[in-house]
């Protein structure tokens, strides 16, 4: 399959918009860290909330969604659902405490709540491990989906596509830093939902397909519709269910989903005008990310089973695409070969600017480790503020690099998906509690760290035949017990830091009082109000993400029903929260 020069033109125009921005960016984000990490702490809701949704949608992320679908069905997309439990938390929870704390990152954050060397040690060394190793790891996994993508619709080897994208990302995000990254995600968003829309439309009306009342009818598909697992086939719904929404999406780390809200996820938060706006970004990121892009991606995905219903299919149609690995996340881009010109572009276009919201975000935040939490803390201190923006920009471009190079070495996108699971399962629950309860210290987060991480890798080493759910299960569970008993049994954090923390942020819990004297102000958010929000918005979601599929299903009641409920759960927590503020400002 060859593109057409009117594809290309398409491609060739996102390329330079998305340098133009970056150029016209540069001046401003040049002046100082702080704009070239947090673009001045003066972003709008809606462009950050944009922002997070469009970094959140990778080209690798249809490609996963397509695997899932396609091995255990619709319902295994469970495995990140579940983390909508972790993202509504942080809008009506975490949001406030984030934008609150002033730090210019999270990993900053450790100094503000830990004392004492351990805290120094612990920012230096998560600022390389999370900022460089596991932030290449991600964008390695991302860079996976160009080269599929790359050899399958554009037929590339993989240097090639690398070399490609990788130039033209790395030069807007060194150029315009965070803002040129925000202000370039709202483009992409646009352009990556319309492509996904316009090609899900055209591919489910192929003749081979044959629109979408075929298309949900068809035997091959007839299994793979479910939206809950059946549970008579209990290891299928214990593995993408039950362990997703009862333990995952609290216990585990993961980019995006960080319990208690973190990484690039914070940084838009912090780079938000106040705390409301950072609320309000975080609110339409869930909405957006859960119930207005999945679909799309489904149905495609759907639509593969009958037009390539085994990798043995894939192998024949695809095997001479040098450099592309086959499996089953390849038939997402197999699928878009069957596009028309123009619409092709269009897509091959919209995948392409997907794929550099999520490296460009993952540069800018990794740098940002790299400048403010190790070089400026402890190489150069009193390092200018172009001195830093300038150690910025040449990070950006080394990060790039080694993820490009250790992308070649990944197979697919579930491999690097189930593999940053394993790493952080069992932190999570630091990162919820670390900003309610005092006991919690330095010496926990490096306990919880190391021994997730070595588990991960004598997993990986030993390679167990047991189940992926229940390796993740004993990670979780040894590497809770572990952090706990460090906790226990070394010294808390210095009561001045304690106090001073509380003093900041002034967050809720009763230990605070009992740890630093009934004198101390009140907590400034209500928490039980707060997980009622939480409890309304996940619900909102949840129903407006099925009353879709039901709608697509032809189950015209139950998408009705759904609807209602989300659409009365929404104004009933829009009244509930106007009348909260209200009560703040009197």
């Amino acid at each position: 399959m060859q593109l057409t020069t009117l594809d290309w033109i398409i491609i060739a125009a996102f390329f330079a918009v998305s340098l133009l921005i970056g150029i016209l960016s540069a001046r401003k984000s040049g002046k100082s860290a702080k704009e070239f990490f947090l673009s001045g702490r003066n972003m709008p809701w809606w462009l950050l909330g944009i922002s997070m949704v469009a970094t959140t949608f990778s080209a690798d992320t249809p490609n996963l969604v397509t695997q899932f679908v396609r091995e255990d069905g619709v319902a295994a997309n469970w495995q990140w659902w579940a983390f909508l439990l972790t993202g509504m938390l942080t809008v009506f929870v975490y949001a406030r405490l984030w934008r609150r704390s002033g730090v210019l990152t999270d990993i900053e954050f450790y100094e503000l709540r830990y004392s004492g060397k351990p805290a120094a040690f612990l920012r230096g060394f998560r600022a390389l491990y999370l900022g460089v190793f596991f932030n290449i790891v991600i964008m390695a996994t991302v860079c996976v989906a160009a080269i599929k993508l790359g050899g399958i619709l554009l037929g590339v080897p993989a240097w090639q596509t690398l070399t490609m994208v990788s130039v033209v990302t790395v030069a807007y995000s060194a150029l315009g830093g965070l803002r040129g990254v925000i202000i370039t995600d709202f483009v992409q968003f646009a352009l990556a939902m319309v492509g996904s829309v316009a090609a899900a439309i055209y591919l489910i009306d192929l003749p081979e397909v044959g629109g979408l009342t075929a298309l949900i009818s068809a035997p091959e598909v007839s299994d793979k519709l479910r939206l809950i697992p059946d549970v008579d086939n209990i290891d299928l719904f214990v593995a993408v269910f039950l362990i997703p929404i009862a333990v995952q999406w609290w216990s585990v780390w993961y980019p995006g989903a960080e319990p208690g809200g973190g990484g690039y996820i914070a940084q838009r938060m912090l780079s938000a005008k106040n705390e409301n706006h950072a609320v309000g970004a975080t609110l339409l990121f869930n909405l957006a990310h859960y119930a207005l892009r999945p679909w799309p991606w489904i149905l495609i995905a759907l639509a593969s089973l009958i037009v390539f219903p085994d990798v043995a299919s894939l192998e024949a149609a695809f095997s001479a695409q040098e450099g592309v690995k086959i499996d089953n996340d390849l038939a997402y881009p197999a699928m878009l070969s069957y596009l028309p010109a123009g619409l092709l572009g269009l897509v091959v276009a919209s995948l392409i600017a997907a794929l550099m919201s999520t490296l460009s975000t993952h540069l800018n935040w990794g740098s940002s480790y790299v400048v403010n939490d190790f070089y400026l803390r402890f190489i150069k201190p009193d390092a200018s503020e172009r001195r830093q923006v300038a150690v910025g920009r040449i990070s950006t471009v080394l990060l790039m690099v080694i993820a490009a190079i250790l992308s070649l070495f990944i197979e697919s996108a579930g491999d690097g998906f189930q593999a940053l699971l394993q790493i952080g399962a069992g932190t999570g629950l630091i990162f919820i509690l670390r900003w309610f309860w005092w006991r919690i210290n330095a010496y926990t987060e490096l306990a919880g760290m190391m021994v997730s991480f070595i588990y991960a890798i004598a997993v990986l080493l030993i390679e167990p035949e047991w189940p992926k759910w229940m390796t993740l299960l004993i990670g979780v569970g040894v590497t809770t017990a572990g952090w706990l008993i460090v906790t226990f049994v070394t010294p808390s954090t210095d009561i001045e830091r304690l106090r001073d923390f509380y003093m900041k942020i002034r967050p809720s819990g009763k230990g605070w009082k009992r740890k630093l004297g009934a004198d101390i102000p009140p907590a400034q958010d209500g928490l039980p109000e707060q997980l009622l929000f939480f409890f309304f918005g996940t619900i909102i979601v949840y129903a407006a993400l099925f009353g879709t599929g039901a709608l697509l299903y032809g189950q015209h009641l139950t998408a009705l029903s759904l609807w209602i409920a989300a659409i009365g759960l929404t104004l009933l927590l829009f009244v509930r929260w106007k009348n909260r503020k209200t009560a703040d400002q009197s």
